[in-house]
């Protein structure tokens, strides 16, 4: 069974791009615009991995890590921020809150192939 990995993006177009790098890889992907839509999602799908944005509507991506590991549902999913922010005081916010892991944009396909198989199997 295939591993899946939420990302969780208010652009259209990084989701895409997250999609094409990741499937052929055997990835199923699912996107979210924004912290809820992710929550929701994570509550209705089995997910090995999240990326997700830091900068989004309704609610970032510091607030959905805090939720998430507020959650024990999701207890041991990884989460790797994937973001413009390149900010030290940022990443240590993110860590604070639970990210497992930081990649800047524009990604790295290579990059992103290895995170995401050392993290989700």
């Amino acid at each position: 069974m295939p591993k899946t990995v939420l990302s969780v993006d208010d652009s259209k177009s990084i989701r895409d791009m997250i999609g094409f790098t990741l499937q052929p890889q055997g990835y199923n992907v699912l996107g979210a615009g924004d912290g809820v839509e992710g929550l929701a999602a994570l509550a209705k799908n089995e997910v090995h991995l999240v990326l997700c944005d830091l900068n989004m509507p309704n609610m970032n991506g510091i607030e959905m890590i805090q939720k998430v590991r507020a959650d024990n549902r999701f207890d041991g999913i990884p989460i790797v921020m994937l973001t413009t922010e390149a900010q030290k005081e940022k990443m240590k916010e993110a860590k604070e809150a639970g990210a497992t892991g930081w990649i800047v944009k524009p990604f790295d396909e290579e990059k992103l192939i290895s995170v995401v198989s050392k993290l989700a199997g």
